[in-house]
C-alpha cells in the first residue's frame, strides 16, 4: 500500500502506535523530497486495548518493527492524546529507551489526516470527524469536530453541542441515559423512559446530571446517535456496538424507502445560527413522533438535518479559509444515510468530500493518521510552532482560534 505525502524532505520512520478500540499499528517510510510516496507496513488487527491479551499483541507488533531492517530505529512514535491508554504509555516507555521523540496526536486531527494520507490530498481540508469517543485538547471527550487540517497544524472550527454523559463510559452502553440527558436540558421529564427503566433508577440518573456528578460533557456525534434512538424507543442499551445507531438508520431508511419525498427538502434549519445546534435537531426530529406514528419518520429528520447542517457549516467555514477538500472520517460514517447525503449536499455547494476507503471510517486506520501528521512535524519547519516540546515528548497543539 502507498500512502501519498505533501513531498517535503527526506523520507523518515514513524512508529504509530494506534487508537484504544479496534487497535492496529501501523509503520510508516516516507514520503520523501524526490516524490516517492511513501509506504505502510501494517500489523493484524489487535483488537481493543482493554484486553491483556491486545495489549501483549500491540507490544509484540512493536518489538518485530523495532528489530527488523537491521535494527533501524523509527524517527518517532506517534500515539493518541490519551494518557491512560496503553498504546499512549507503550510508545513513551519506548521513546525514552529509543531516544527518540513520542508525539501525542489529537484522535480527530488523526482521523482527518488518515484521509488527508490515503487520498493523497495536498493542502489544507476541512475534516468532519465523528465517532463516539476521542480525547480533546482541552482534556474534555470530543466526537463530533470540524476542524481545519494543514499538516500537523490543525484548528477547531465548529463542534456539535455537547450532552452530560451520566455514569461516564456507561452512557455508551445505556443510550436511555443520554435520552434523559436530553431531556434535562430541554426541561423535560422522560415519562417513557421511566416506564421503560424504572422510576428508580430514572431519578438516581436525573440527579447525576442536575449535581454534575460523573457527567461529563461531550461533543460525541454517537452519543446523539445513541440519545434519539433512546427516545424513540429503538434502542435503550445496547449489548452490541453501535447498536441504537443501527437501529436508528435502519428505521429511517425504512422510512425514507416508503416516502421518498421526506428527503426531497432541506432540513438544515436548525444549523443556520452560528452553532450546530443539536438540541434544536432532536427537538425539531421528535416533533415527527406523534402519538402512535411511527418512530421512522423522526429518525428520518434526524438523519437528514444532521447531514445538511453539517454540510452547511462545513461550506461556510471551507470559504472562510478557501478550502475546497471536506475530509468524513470517524465510525459514524459506517452509516450509509448519513454518508451518502453528506456528500450530497456537499457536492451541491462545490465541495469535494472524501473518506478513506470503502468500509474503513473507523478506528482501524487511524495509526496512518498519526504517522502523517508526526510526520509533517519532522519534515516541515514551517510546522513547527503547532509542536510544544517537552524534553523527548512531543505533542501537536491546535493552532489559537
Amino acid at each position: 500500500m502507498c500512502i501519498h505525502g505533501s513531498g517535503t524532505t527526506d523520507a523518515v520512520r514513524v512508529l504509530a502506535l494506534g487508537a484504544f478500540l479496534k487497535n492496529r499499528a501501523c509503520v510508516w517510510d516516507g514520503p520523501r523530497g524526490d516524490g516517492v510516496a511513501g509506504a505502510v507496513q501494517w500489523s493484524v488487527m489487535h483488537d481493543d486495548l482493554g484486553d491483556p491479551q491486545a495489549c501483549a499483541a500491540l507490544e509484540r507488533s512493536v518489538q518485530q518493527w523495532i528489530e527488523q531492517d537491521g535494527g533501524r530505529k523509527p524517527d518517532a512514535l506517534a500515539h493518541d492524546l490519551h494518557p491512560d491508554f496503553y498504546s499512549t504509555r507503550l510508545a513513551q516507555d519506548l521513546a525514552l529507551s529509543l531516544g527518540i521523540p513520542a508525539v501525542g496526536v489529537q484522535h480527530h486531527h488523526a482521523h482527518v489526516a488518515a484521509v488527508v494520507a490515503a487520498q493523497g490530498i495536498t493542502g489544507a481540508v476541512i475534516g468532519l470527524a465523528l465517532d463516539g469517543f476521542g480525547l480533546g485538547s482541552d482534556g474534555q471527550p470530543w466526537g463530533g469536530e470540524l476542524l481545519w487540517v494543514e499538516g500537523a497544524r490543525w484548528r477547531r472550527l465548529a463542534h456539535l453541542s455537547c450532552l452530560p454523559m451520566p455514569g461516564g463510559d456507561r452512557a455508551a452502553r445505556e443510550p436511555w441515559r443520554m435520552a434523559l440527558a436530553w431531556c434535562e436540558a430541554a426541561g423535560q421529564h422522560g415519562d417513557a423512559l421511566v416506564r421503560a427503566v424504572g422510576d428508580a433508577r430514572y431519578r438516581l440518573v436525573r440527579d447525576m446530571v442536575r449535581k454534575g456528578l460523573n457527567s461529563p460533557l461531550t461533543s460525541s456525534a454517537g452519543r446523539w446517535f445513541d440519545a434519539m434512538a433512546a427516545l424513540l424507543g429503538l434502542c435503550l442499551e445496547q449489548q452490541d456496538e453501535a447498536q441504537a445507531a443501527i437501529a436508528l438508520e435502519a428505521a429511517a431508511s425504512r422510512w425514507l424507502q416508503a416516502h421518498p419525498h421526506t428527503a426531497q427538502a432541506r432540513h438544515d434549519a436548525w444549523a443556520q445560527g452560528g452553532e450546530l445546534n443539536m438540541h434544536e435537531l432532536v427537538a425539531t426530529a421528535l416533533t415527527y413522533r406523534r402519538e402512535g406514528a411511527e418512530p421512522g419518520e423522526a429518525a428520518a429528520i434526524f438523519h437528514l438535518g444532521l447531514a445538511d447542517g453539517l454540510a452547511l457549516h462545513a461550506a461556510r467555514h471551507a470559504e472562510q479559509v478557501q478550502v475546497h477538500d471536506v475530509c468524513l472520517s470517524g465510525g459514524c460514517f459506517f452509516n450509509r444515510l448519513l454518508r451518502e447525503r453528506l456528500e450530497l449536499r456537499l457536492r451541491e455547494a462545490g465541495l469535494r468530500s472524501w473518506v478513506v476507503g470503502e468500509a474503513a471510517h473507523g478506528d482501524a486506520h487511524l495509526a496512518i493518521g498519526q504517522a502523517w501528521v508526526v510526520a509533517a512535524c519532522l519534515q516541515d519547519e514551517h510546522t513547527t510552532p503547532a509542536v510544544v516540546c517537552t524534553e523527548s515528548m512531543l505533542c501537536c497543539e491546535p493552532l489559537e482560534t
